[in-house]
């Protein structure tokens, strides 16, 4: 009986050693495999350019209790 219960413990010593080294190197090896800057999807993106006089259109905007104002800019082409 003493065999087997000493059996289930070197098990569960084994198994949660081999848990924890799967973690870290998970880690180790997600954390090598980030790329440096943007990625290409990121870096595709351009932000549009908002046309002129697109502050006069807003001018005129009242503002809600909190101070904040909403204005819609058509952009049209």
């Amino acid at each position: 009986m003493t065999d087997r219960r000493g059996l289930w413990r070197w098990t569960l010593v084994v198994w949660a050693a081999l848990v924890v080294v799967a973690g870290g190197l998970t880690l180790w090896l997600q954390d090598s495999a980030e790329p440096e800057g943007p990625s290409g999807r990121e870096r595709a993106r351009q932000t549009p350019s908002l046309p002129e006089g697109w502050e006069s259109a807003c001018a005129d905007a009242t503002p809600d209790d909190e101070g904040r104002t909403l204005c819609f800019v058509r952009i049209t082409r």
